[in-house]
């Protein structure tokens, strides 16, 4: 009996050693990896794509991505060793993230921007296993391959990969700050901007020569985020970028669509210091025109298809502007001003906006036609919205309204045609809110 307590005893210290390890001794550098793990996933918006929306099983993948050669499904990242990345050496973990290769050898596609992503170091990437290696493992098996044939074949990508792949970590330019340079690898490497605001070819790797100048996706077209001062960032302060990023608005615009999704899930919990050096990155890409103001000669030829080419605001008494002001002001000032100026922090300005006036109106089109909700985040938890008027306004009524605020406040862009806003409601027509 003496014995048999003594052994109680000795398992009860064991116990109490053992948890006092775990609780009191942990390795603070296990920590510190762990939590700059944590943060580079929300600087990469890993969860974007890896959790469904809605669902309460974080980076468990199953989320439909849309690309021009038809939908992949996202893989689960989650710690379980059948259906996530448990089993993956770290090795094969480093090979996909940075160089778009599977742990069986085959060729990931883009959707994961491991273009981007090769910027980040072996550390950076070893950082983020480090984070998702403390999740609650999720038994999900996804199918990843949704692809029709050919594009289904991965072995193409070493074509891609030729074509359009430069592996290699992000160097600093030595000629410029270190807020400059923190920029650049936050907009080029985890924050992979331009997967959505950089032009693609036919074959979707990225127009080089037209980096971040707007592009289209999922229904909606990225606006150009250089300092373009017409189609641009060029009429935003750093302080106006800032904001934005930080909560979803400022005092010209407001997040909608998959930009709202980025906000709330990267950049609104980034720190201040990379939201600034963002803005100063961003901030110093002339664009299209130079960043300054665009002048008739530099008026950018439109590539959609029916719209006419503007050399000069439209004079008022304009047909399409006569409609289009009439419509205006019964259906939108009330919220966005007989000035355009909007509502700081609350209604957009469309007389400042580069969206409205963008060479692609998708989406200015899209948000009048369904409507649109913007982001809330703590910094600003109300999330103004706009109605939908596809059913009030036929193709030709939406097509004049588009057509005056692009002209009406000294704007230069080009009319936008009934058969436009045709193409753009059959197409979201399709798709879910």
């Amino acid at each position: 009996m003496r014995r048999r307590s003594r052994d109680v005893f000795a398992l009860t210290a064991l116990l109490f050693s053992t948890a006092s390890c775990y609780a009191g001794d942990a390795d603070p550098q296990e920590f510190t990896q762990i939590e700059r793990g944590r943060y580079l996933t929300v600087l990469s918006d890993c969860a974007s794509c890896h959790t469904v929306p809605g669902s309460n099983r974080p980076f468990a993948g199953g989320r439909s991505i849309e690309t021009p050669f038809g939908n992949i499904v996202a893989p689960n990242i989650t710690p379980d060793p059948e259906t996530g990345i448990g089993s993956w050496s770290d090795d094969q973990f480093d090979a996909a993230i940075r160089g778009g290769v599977g742990p069986d050898g085959s060729r990931l596609y883009p959707a994961m921007p491991y273009n981007a992503y090769t910027k980040m170091s072996r550390e950076d990437v070893l950082a983020i296993r480090a984070y998702l290696n403390t999740l609650t493992p999720v038994s999900n098996a996804v199918e990843a391959d949704t692809l029709p044939f050919p594009f289904n074949i991965r072995a193409a990508m070493r074509v891609w990969n030729a074509l359009y792949f430069k592996q290699g970590e992000h160097r600093p330019d030595p000629s410029k700050t270190a807020e400059w340079n923190r920029g650049a690898f936050l907009v080029n490497g985890p924050g992979h901007c331009g997967a959505c605001h950089t032009p693609k070819t036919f074959l979707g790797g990225d127009k080089t020569a037209q980096y971040l100048q707007g592009s289209y996706l999922q229904g909606w077209s990225a606006p150009d985020i250089t300092n373009d001062a017409h189609l641009g960032l060029g009429k935003w302060s750093k302080e106006d970028l800032v904001s934005y990023l930080r909560t979803g608005h400022n005092r010209i615009t407001a997040a909608t669509g998959p930009m709202g999704e980025v906000v709330t899930l990267s950049t609104a919990q980034m720190s201040d210091p990379d939201l600034n050096a963002i803005a100063t990155y961003l901030k110093s890409l002339p664009g299209k025109t130079g960043g300054a103001s665009l002048s008739p000669a530099k008026t950018p030829t439109s590539t959609t298809v029916g719209a006419a080419v503007a050399t000069s605001p439209l004079p008022p008494d304009n047909p399409a502007m006569a409609a289009g002001g009439a419509i205006y002001r019964d259906q939108c000032s009330a919220c966005h001003g007989l000035d355009g100026k909007g509502v700081e922090e609350l209604f957009p300005s469309v007389a400042d906006s580069s969206m409205v006036r963008s060479d692609d109106p998708t989406t200015s089109i899209r948000i009048i036609l369904r409507g649109a909700r913007s982001v809330g985040t703590r910094a600003q938890p109300t999330a103004s919205g706009m109605p939908s008027y596809g059913q009030e306004l036929d193709d030709s009524e939406v097509a004049a309204v588009l057509t005056y605020v692009r002209s009406r406040w000294g704007g230069i862009a080009d009319p936008i045609a009934p058969k436009q806003v045709s193409k753009v409601r059959l197409d979201t027509e399709l798709r879910p809110d």
